[in-house]
């Protein structure tokens, strides 16, 4: 166990069932994705727990809630976040629940709309 790990017990949120205990070396966000013995998971809800020592509640875990996902396909590293989608377009929300407002479900490869970062222009629409 790290020094800095937070204890985490990962709950599968349909059928509520605990799929296993975790040391993390971070704290995992809505949207977030774990993998947990080659299964891939997105992170729905966190909830902390604490107990009482010494007449303080200290942190003593942390519950996450978590579905089912396949392996994310188009994603990107920004600040340390992976986001979803193709980060060179200007539509892209630069999120890890939505991908963009003009075609959220995706995919990017495909997408009609598609806009250079770089480009003030249409020069860059696919079709």
């Amino acid at each position: 166990m790290e020094l800095n790990s937070l204890p985490a017990e990962i709950i599968l949120s349909h059928p509520r069932t605990t799929i296993g205990h975790l040391y993390l070396p971070w704290n995992p966000q809505p949207g977030a994705y774990l993998e947990v013995e080659g299964q891939n998971y997105m992170v729905l809800e966190r909830r902390h727990r604490y107990q009482l020592r010494s007449g303080r509640y200290q942190l003593h875990k942390i519950a996450i809630y978590v579905q089912k996902c396949d392996a994310l396909t188009e994603g990107s590293l920004l600040d340390g976040r992976l986001v979803i989608g193709d980060l060179t377009c200007v539509y892209n929300a630069r999120s890890e629940l939505l991908r963009c407002a003009v075609n959220p479900s995706g995919p990017c490869d495909r997408c009609a709309y598609y806009q250079s970062v770089g480009s003030g222009k249409d020069e860059g629409m696919r079709g």
